[in-house]
């Protein structure tokens, strides 16, 4: 029902039925862009229960209300719904059917307004979910998201953001989507969501300025990559369960001042993969974060490193450091993280190992330098070479890393020592 005046509710809803009789889809889903068409601006409608045609244009701003009763179908055709007038509110609507053209970008919804309001939405079986285009200022809250398709790649972004700033994406559920694909946009906030099996949980290019925060993504092919994104944070974010061999947790390139903290990164295949800054000012830091059962944690490649890794904690990981050829860690700054595998004391009882913690490769060389033996890593024969190694070298082993003081405690939140 349009919330009016007694009036103009009764004289809309002559409108509507005048309407849907002499509409030709009056066999079929009744349009709803008919209800917003004779809702005034700054109006709020709520349309009765059903489902409704689409596609839907919001020329002026007002406050659309499903109820979570209310489905717009596009029929297959383009866009669900496009938004076009800034400060519109649209909630509790379930958005479907959307066209299948990646050229066309056909979306759930296409927002091209500032300082709107999408929540409690579910989008699904729309290629993309949300298009975000020079929009600013906007909040997507709570929406359940899905795209079109079973192979991750052909399927469209639950989110896709261009040169858009200052807008919130939280507490949403993305699910089977391609990515959220964050481009030329900053000073956005992504906190609180849910990315599952899909292809990638976030990709930023060129957006620096956005924060990262407290994110669970899960059982994708990959995590966060970041390329030529300045100034973020990513900070309390899970990433669980990325098992493709081709994929990360996290992947930084050519990124600076990078900041990331407290996130726990567990049973992956590769934890997190970075380039070696190509400007002094191109670090990254890493201050308090947990890797965790991972088959590789971290992957350097690059002569120089720069980076600042500090009071983090590696934890039954199968390999902890590894590198490109003929490079190293050791231009990082490694200093107060946990290594299980850390073979030293504390005799003074600081918390700090008495000497530090080096890792040096013995047969991890062989997979590293022909990729093809990797499939026998682990296996016994491998670790016979490793153990034969370790006890008489046949050449000196190759040094990758060493923290000067590493912690002894597996116990989060405490400072890193002074240099």
């Amino acid at each position: 029902m349009i919330q009016t005046s007694a009036t103009k509710n009764k004289l809309h809803y002559i409108i509507c039925l005048i309407w849907l009789l002499l509409s030709p889809q009056a066999q079929g889903l009744p349009p709803l862009q008919m209800f917003v068409d004779v809702t005034p601006p700054h109006g709020i409608l709520r349309p009765p229960p059903g489902t409704y045609a689409g596609p839907v244009t919001i020329n002026k701003p007002l406050t659309l209300d499903g109820g979570g009763r209310v489905t717009i179908d596009g029929g297959g055709q383009g866009t669900v719904l496009h938004i076009r007038a800034s400060g519109s509110v649209v909630r509790g609507v379930h958005l479907t059917n959307s066209g299948d053209s990646h050229n066309g970008l056909n979306a759930g919804l296409m927002l091209e307004a500032n300082d709107t309001l999408i929540e409690n939405n579910i989008i699904d079986n729309s290629l993309f979910g949300i298009h975000i285009k020079q929009s600013n200022n906007n909040t997507i809250r709570a929406n359940q998201i899905s795209s079109k398709g079973d192979e991750p790649s052909l399927r469209g972004d639950g989110i896709r953001m261009w040169y858009s700033r200052g807008n919130l994406i939280e507490d949403n559920h993305f699910d089977r989507i391609r990515d959220l694909l964050i481009t030329n946009s900053l000073d956005n906030r992504i906190i609180g969501n849910r990315i599952s099996n899909s292809r990638m949980g976030m990709e930023l290019v060129f957006s620096p300025n956005n924060k990262i925060i407290d994110n669970r993504i899960s059982h994708n092919n990959s995590g966060i990559a970041i390329i030529y994104s300045n100034g973020l944070l990513l900070q309390g974010n899970h990433i669980l369960h990325l098992r493709n061999i081709t994929g990360s947790a996290l992947s930084i390139k050519d990124s600076s001042q990078v900041v990331i903290t407290q996130n726990q990164i567990i049973h992956c295949a590769m934890g997190m993969i970075a380039n070696a800054p190509i400007h002094p000012e191109n670090i990254i830091f890493l201050d308090n974060n947990l890797f965790a059962y991972n088959d590789i944690a971290m992957y350097f490649h690059g002569e120089k490193g720069g980076h600042l890794l500090h009071n983090n904690r590696f934890n039954n990981n199968n390999t902890e450091i590894l590198v490109s050829s003929h490079t190293s860690a050791l231009d990082n700054d490694w200093r107060g993280n946990y290594w299980d595998r850390y073979e030293g004391f504390d005799q003074n009882g600081d918390g700090i190992g008495d000497t530090p913690h080096s890792i040096l490769l013995y047969s991890d060389r062989i997979w590293m330098d022909r990729p093809m033996t990797k499939f026998f890593r682990s296996s016994p024969a491998l670790e016979l070479v490793d153990f034969v190694e370790r006890l008489a070298p046949f050449s000196t082993p190759r040094l990758v890393l060493r923290d000067p003081s590493p912690r002894v405690s597996d116990t989060p939140d405490k400072p890193p020592p002074p240099h």
